[in-house]
């Protein structure tokens, strides 16, 4: 298997960004867990477009490629202004996508490992993330089995989800 790379993303990289997310929606869709990310493709919700325009912008976006084809993405910076604020200083994953043909490949492993190591670089010891609290668990799950631990739970409308944290 060629060697994963990651790179800082940014506008060019918004199409790639949205593909890996349809991608990710009609995979959930077609597994009966439309309630993580709804049933729509994200390249067709102008929203959608502008998140993730503005996290290429901010210098947050990070792209993982495989043989020059976008296999995973990452976005990190400050906390998603729907979860209440951190008590220490922090570095937010505020995105973490992959290609669902590359599952299974650590992809989405290496990108929070890089995230990792940004909070390092910045100096801050609080690494966290929210996700889909909703179906199975299976998405919070994912996270502690990557050493993240659950914190609080809230929700936007009728959308539950989970901060998880991690101690650097």
């Amino acid at each position: 298997m060629d060697p994963l790379t990651i790179r800082t993303g940014d506008r060019s990289d918004v199409g790639h960004v949205l593909a890996l997310l349809d991608g990710a929606v009609e995979w959930l869709v077609a597994s009966g867990r439309s309630g993580q990310w709804g049933t729509e493709p994200h390249s067709s919700n102008p929203r959608r477009i502008e998140q993730i325009t503005a996290f290429a912008d901010s210098g947050g976006l990070w792209m993982a490629e495989r043989t020059g084809r976008a296999v995973g993405a990452l976005a990190v910076g400050d906390a998603m202004p729907y979860v209440p604020a951190a008590t220490e200083p922090e570095l937010y994953v505020r995105l973490l996508v992959t290609d669902r043909a590359s599952a299974g490949q650590r992809i989405g492993t290496e990108l929070l490992d890089h995230a990792r190591k940004l909070a390092r670089k910045q100096g801050v010891g609080l690494l966290r993330v929210d996700c889909y609290a909703g179906g199975d668990g299976a998405l919070i799950r994912y996270y502690e089995r990557r050493g993240f631990t659950r914190d609080q739970t809230f929700e936007v409308g009728e959308w539950p989800g989970q901060i998880l944290t991690e101690h650097l």
